[in-house]
């Protein structure tokens, strides 16, 4: 199973990860990070197949991708 880290303190909420997201299981959240940004959450890790596309939309590199 591959996992997902964010670095939320640096996101700032443009959402291209929610929506180039192959598997649509990241959603930004509705807490806000230090900057006031909403910032990704993945819903449900264990559907995530460690492609790592959000990783690579991210403009901000706040995004790191594990795999197996």
């Amino acid at each position: 199973m591959a996992k997902v880290k964010f670095q939320i303190e640096r996101c700032k909420g443009c959402g291209l990860c929610v929506e180039y997201c192959a598997k649509k299981i990241i959603s930004l959240s509705d807490e806000m990070n230090s900057l006031g940004y909403n910032f990704p959450v993945v819903e449900d890790m264990e559907l995530c197949n460690g492609c790592a596309i959000c990783a690579l939309m991210c403009p901000d590199v706040i995004i790191e991708v594990e795999g197996d």
